[in-house]
């Protein structure tokens, strides 16, 4: 890192958060006229970047594959805080906004951040190589997720519509629960050097294209400034939501397309730093990032709103329908074909991207 994009981030990434959270005072709980709800959105999407950063300096100190881990949790604390506060307002109309988003947490991280990767790796060299057995690992942690939190709600017959019953909902929150905890343990204690760069060189102080890790002091700064920006991103988001979905409304766009627009959000920093890293033939940090978000996307965001819909009104839709279950399988077998080599060429990122335009296709023209 350089001194002046030090300076630059230490400028803007400590003044957003603090001045995010006082246009969420100045907002909260009023009819805010369209100047201020044009200004209060820039200050979400800013304050999502900055949390993201200092989430990347606290990853940075910790070192890797702790960092990706960092990074992917604190993105969806950002997802699972959109979600409550949209469905809380939302009332019955939002009773599928979870798994919309969720889904389209999926597509975008198993599609557009990985064929994005690949895409930035092979074009500079020719070839994207990353570790097999972990990706490996990563990725069927996310199809069995998927399945059970996902799909096998259209098929059940305990409730009519695509609902879990009680007992159900509660297996598929713990199952996620203990299946993403399984995976942490693998990512960063049982098998760590899965889930390191295999490219020589890649793993080194500088190889982030840092200096060398932050102090103790800068790291605690940072936890101080995330947790800040978080309040700001789930105040913002709720005084917001109103215009989300009035603007979706007015496009005649599909509900599920705010869950899309919440996806697109929270996940913009994490396609940022994957791509930063591809560049630097770090791909198999890129891969964390795009299967560790997909992983806690649904292992954290399941089981909060279960909880969640204790409270909540009406019912919890989670079943995706024909169109997207079809979406889902063919991004299965895809990843697959692609993790198994270990290699990746621009043939791979082709097929990747391709999926991910046609699930955004699909999200608008249903």
């Amino acid at each position: 890192m350089t001194l002046r994009y030090r300076r630059l981030a230490a400028t803007w990434t400590v003044t957003v958060p603090i001045l995010a959270v006082a246009v969420l005072a100045l907002a909260w709980g009023r009819t805010i006229p369209p100047v201020v709800v044009v200004i209060a959105a820039v200050f979400l999407a800013v304050s999502v970047l900055a949390a993201v950063h200092h989430a990347e300096v606290i990853a940075h100190r910790v070192g890797e594959p702790f960092g990706s881990l960092v990074l992917a949790v604190a993105v969806t604390v950002i997802e699972v805080a959109l979600i409550i506060s949209l469905t809380a307002s939302g009332g019955p109309a939002a009773s599928s906004l979870a798994r919309d988003t969720v889904f389209a947490a999926v597509m975008i991280t198993c599609n557009g951040i990985v064929g994005l990767s690949l895409l930035v790796a092979a074009l500079r060299r020719r070839v994207a190589v990353f570790n097999a057995e972990g990706t490996g690992g990563a990725l069927a942690t996310v199809a069995t997720l998927s399945t059970l939190s996902l799909v096998l709600p259209t098929f059940t017959t305990g409730q009519p519509g695509p609902i879990f019953t009680p007992a159900q909902l509660a297996f598929a929150a713990l199952a996620s629960i203990a299946l993403y905890g399984l995976f942490v343990l693998t990512q960063t204690f049982r098998h760590r050097e899965y889930f390191l760069s295999v490219e020589p060189g890649t793993e080194g102080p500088d190889a982030a294209g840092h200096a060398g890790p932050p102090t103790t002091r800068a790291a605690t700064a940072s936890l101080a400034l995330l947790l800040t920006a978080l309040i700001a991103v789930v105040g913002l988001a709720k005084v917001e939501s109103p215009a989300i979905e009035a603007t979706v409304r007015a496009a005649s766009l599909p509900q599920s397309a705010v869950g899309v627009v919440i996806a697109l959000l929270v996940l913009l920093p994490e396609t940022l730093a994957a791509a930063r890293a591809a560049r630097r033939a770090r791909v198999q940090v890129s891969l964390n990032l795009a299967f560790g978000s997909a992983m806690a996307s649904i292992g954290l965001t399941i089981p909060t709103i279960a909880a969640a819909s204790l409270w909540l009104k009406g019912p919890l839709l989670l079943g995706l329908g024909p169109t997207h279950i079809v979406l889902l399988v063919l991004t299965v077998v895809v990843a697959t074909l692609t993790v198994v080599p270990g290699r990746a060429t621009l043939l791979q990122a082709g097929v990747h991207l391709t999926l991910f335009a046609a699930f955004l296709l699909l999200a608008v023209s249903p």
